[in-house]
């Protein structure tokens, strides 16, 4: 396999480019590939890609000569071309190649990720050929863990075999337990008939229910909508008012507030956790059509009625956010102390303490701000606020004079919190200020816990002589990435089972991240590796191996990202933060708000960029060019820096648009941009913001001078 993996080495380029756009010319470049290793593993690789991109195009057809093709020198990826070319068979009505290719899948390849696939396919020639009872057989030894594909196929084994009771029951099941599935939907006629051929009771209410509430947890509101309005004829009168409530919260989710409206009327005021309920949707109704004052009075209402509901938690925090982007400051405080003193221990309680601290300083109440930051560090010590509330306690102990209590609080920042946004800040501040003394002990500051030795990640090496590993590595050859990541995933199961690997399996996150930048998906590495170090930030460098750093902040399009931001006066280092954070390093990256590329420009904005930057025949498709979109996002940048005079501030300005940032500018004074940013209301640009700057120190701290 080592071999192959070396032979097929050139073959990746051109296999991305035909499964990324499965083009003539791609699938041309392929085959000649192929052609001129007809008789090698890297050849029947080749074929391999060339039969899995018609797969993807649904043209099972052409799928099987490749496939035929790479069978012979198929070796360790016999199971993908088995598979593949069976299911194509399968497809295409050719059901004897089928099972005569699925008839011996176990036996040839029993170690293979795709077994339990191949018994659904499998399964599914077996029954249109006729034996759909060895179908039901071979579906039934196989029904752990379940899966909604193998019981569609069970159930249609059944049907065909006139077992109409079984088939019925799977059906059933399939359809009020795994709601969201797409094969619910396809079993949806035969319910019918096959509970009138076997005349069978309905499906009780409790199964009716769990589906409706299933399809309201995945967010399919409309659907779950529809389901709750069918059981309205059917329930008790005692279930009727929980079913109406929940009616029109599945109504109001979807969109359809005025049906949400009348529905709520008809609720009862009785008992009150229903009232609360009740007047909860009516409120988030009035909220949501902008009627604030409504939405306040409701809250009222909550308050008298329903003083302990949760209900009353949730609407308490709408109103802090209304009032705090009314600017009334005052009584934001008031609502989000009022959340946090009536809930201490409820979800919303840290952030809503936090809040009220925060705009007490910014209101001049320095000394209730002090006690606030203080006890924001006793009563929630793993919040994280903590790191906001070390800082600017320390700060206002620097303006007191307090050098010792500062100290002690920005190095226990700079400590536990090493590389956060407030982690850096403090070391500045610690630079100026020098003192000889020994730092003061603060009770205070043993609150907060420290990291948990156990998270730290070491790096081991790769497992090479694993077959599955060197399998993987054969595959990304192929541009196969989500089938050599699922091989990896396994072979680092299979390691730790046999106590061949630490607990934790720390080389397999590093090496499937590796896998992704070698094809150009930096931005499912770095979920990868924030996935398996979901702490990094409180480390510092030596403390995580460098692959990891290396792989959660990439260099990608380095040589134009630096030209770029160089021409623009930029650091590169904050360009490339700024594309972290809106891309990932995602050239092809589009928001629902139809921003693109690397730096998620919108189109409008590109265009008056582009004719500064005097580009002839621009267009918007341009934008998905990593160097084009570079080079108009950072200017458009620089045109922020420019016009805000702080970095801070443009990055506010190019996440929520700079007559937002005119209005929070001019919300008083600030000691400097920091308090600015924190003062954003918008958590989304807030955090944008102190995450951009935060990075861009990562940056530097690892690479050096650009």
């Amino acid at each position: 396999m080592r071999q192959a993996f070396v032979a097929s080495a050139t073959l990746r380029p051109m296999a991305r480019q035909l499964l990324q756009d499965r083009t003539p010319a791609a699938y041309a470049g392929v085959q000649a590939f192929a052609a001129r290793h007809t008789k090698e593993d890297a050849g029947s690789l080749a074929w391999l890609v060339i039969g899995y991109a018609h797969i993807l195009d649904h043209d099972y057809a052409k799928a099987i000569d490749p496939l035929n093709r790479a069978r012979p020198e198929a070796g360790d990826l016999g199971d993908y071309v088995n598979f593949y070319l069976g299911s194509a068979y399968q497809q295409t009505g050719r059901l004897a190649e089928a099972i005569a290719t699925f008839g011996t899948f176990d036996k040839n390849y029993p170690d293979s990720l795709s077994v339990r696939d191949a018994h659904v396919v499998y399964a599914n020639a077996l029954t249109a050929d006729g034996r759909a009872n060895e179908a039901a057989t071979l579906l039934e030894a196989d029904r752990q863990p379940i899966r909604a594909d193998l019981e569609l196929a069970l159930g249609r084994a059944y049907e065909a075999a006139d077992q109409p009771t079984k088939a019925l029951t799977i059906f059933r099941n399939l359809f009020y337990t795994m709601p969201t599935s797409w094969e619910a939907g396809q079993v949806q006629s035969d319910l019918t008939k096959l509970a009138t051929l076997t005349q069978a009771p309905p499906v009780g209410l409790e199964a009716r229910r769990t589906r409706a509430d299933l399809l309201m947890k995945g967010k399919q509101f409309s659907d779950a909508a529809n389901e709750y309005r069918i059981l309205m004829g059917d329930v008790t009168p005692a279930e009727r008012p929980a079913v109406l409530l929940t009616l029109a919260e599945a109504l109001r989710r979807a969109g359809q507030n005025r049906e949400a409206r009348k529905i709520l009327e008809l609720v009862p005021t009785s008992p009150p956790e229903l009232n609360a309920q009740r007047l909860f949707n009516q409120a988030e109704i009035a909220r949501s059509g902008n009627d604030d004052d409504t939405f306040l009075l409701i809250v009222d209402q909550l308050r008298q009625l329903a003083p302990t509901s949760t209900w009353l938690e949730q609407a308490l925090f709408s109103a802090g956010n209304i009032y705090l982007l009314r600017r009334d400051y005052d009584r934001a405080i008031d609502s989000f102390r009022e959340l946090q003193q009536r809930f201490p221990n409820g979800g919303r309680a840290s952030y809503a303490h936090w809040k009220a601290a925060w705009l007490s300083l910014r209101q001049g109440r320095v000394v209730e701000a002090k006690t606030a930051f203080d006890n924001q560090i006793a009563l929630y010590p793993t919040s994280s606020e903590v790191p906001a509330a070390l800082y600017w306690r320390a700060r206002l102990a620097e303006e007191d004079n307090d050098g010792s209590l500062a100290r002690a609080f920005y190095l226990k920042l700079s400590q536990r919190y090493r590389n956060y946004y407030y982690g850096d800040l403090a070391r500045q501040r610690l630079a100026k200020l020098k003192s000889a003394d020994p730092p003061v002990h603060y009770a205070l500051l043993d609150r907060v816990p420290p990291i948990n030795p156990s998270e730290k990640l070491a790096s081991d090496e790769v497992p090479s002589d694993n077959l599955r590993v060197q399998k993987a590595e054969l595959l990304a050859n192929g541009a196969l990435l989500d089938f050599a990541v699922r091989e990896l995933r396994a072979a680092a199961e299979e390691e730790q089972a046999q106590e061949k690997a630490r607990a934790k399996g720390d080389w397999v996150a590093v090496e499937i991240a590796r896998l992704y930048e070698d094809a150009g998906r930096y931005d499912a590495a770095i979920e990868t590796l924030k996935h398996a170090a979901p702490n990094y930030f409180a480390l510092d460098l030596p403390s995580l191996p460098r692959p990891y750093w290396e792989g959660l902040f990439p260099k990608p399009f380095w040589g134009d990202l630096k030209k770029y931001a160089s021409s623009n006066a930029l650091d590169p280092y904050l360009v490339a933060s700024l594309i972290r954070q809106e891309s990932a390093f995602n050239p092809n990256a589009v928001s629902r708000a139809n921003a693109v590329g690397l730096m998620q420009l919108l189109p409008k904005v590109s265009k008056g960029v582009a004719k500064q930057e005097k580009l002839k025949k621009f267009t918007p498709q341009q934008l998905f060019t990593p160097a084009i979109n570079m080079q108009l996002g950072t200017r458009y940048f620089r045109s922020m820096v420019d016009k805000f005079d702080s970095f801070e501030y443009a990055l506010a300005a190019y996440n929520a648009g700079s007559d937002r940032v005119q209005g929070w500018m001019g919300r008083g004074k600030y000691r400097d941009p920091q308090e600015f940013v924190e003062s954003i209301p918008f958590t989304e640009t807030r955090e944008y913001v102190q995450n951009i700057m935060r990075n861009a120190n990562v940056y530097r701290q690892l690479y050096g001078a650009p």
